[in-house]
């Protein structure tokens, strides 16, 4: 006859690896609205790569890319945004000096 005592189980639970961001959606935005020196074409190749790497379980290299879309994405958008004021600003004044001049 056997003895059966109490069974112990255990059962680790694993920390979910959070999933790199690969901010296609917004390298998109600004590779087709804005997009100077052609930086939101550039951040739009690194999301892909980005996006590529986190299918193949590489979110390491996926990190690296993402946050290399990231910051060409920001650069993108304060430079278009800057851009796009100044162009707003010169046609305001050009406008009014014709004005002014006829």
């Amino acid at each position: 006859a056997t003895a059966f005592g109490p069974t112990v189980t255990s059962s680790v639970q694993l920390q979910p690896v959070p999933s790199p961001h690969d901010f296609v959606l917004w390298s998109f935005f600004n590779a087709m609205f804005c997009n100077p020196f052609c930086l939101g074409f550039i951040a739009l190749v690194f999301s892909i790569k980005s996006r590529d790497r986190k299918i193949a379980h590489d979110p390491d290299t996926a990190g690296s890319y993402g946050r290399t879309a990231k910051h060409l994405n920001i650069a993108a958008l304060c430079l278009g945004t800057v851009g796009t004021i100044i162009c707003i600003v010169v046609l305001v004044t050009y406008l009014k000096s014709l004005q002014v001049g006829s």
